[in-house]
């Protein structure tokens, strides 16, 4: 959550606006998590593209999924993303 919480609030977002998408978080520990990954942006970088790496291994290392299902996750997924817009 701490880095996501930074990236909302660079992109913009007041920190009360991100409390609402963490609800059982108080505004004080939104405050503390922006500012913890400003503090420590390379460190965070460095473990979000290892996290990365990790996902697209385990990607990879998948079946692909036939046509259909694919396309319907793809769709599920534009939905998801153009509701957070």
């Amino acid at each position: 959550m701490p880095w996501r919480a930074s990236y909302e609030f660079e992109k913009g977002a007041a920190p009360q606006a991100i409390r609402l998408d963490y609800p059982t978080l108080s505004l004080k520990q939104v405050y503390g998590a922006i500012t913890f990954c400003l503090a420590n942006r390379k460190e965070i970088e460095r473990d979000m593209a290892e996290h990365r790496r990790f996902e697209e291994e385990i990607i990879k290392a998948q079946p692909p999924l036939p046509p259909e299902p694919q396309q319907k996750l793809e769709r599920a997924r534009e939905q998801m993303l153009s509701r957070r817009s």
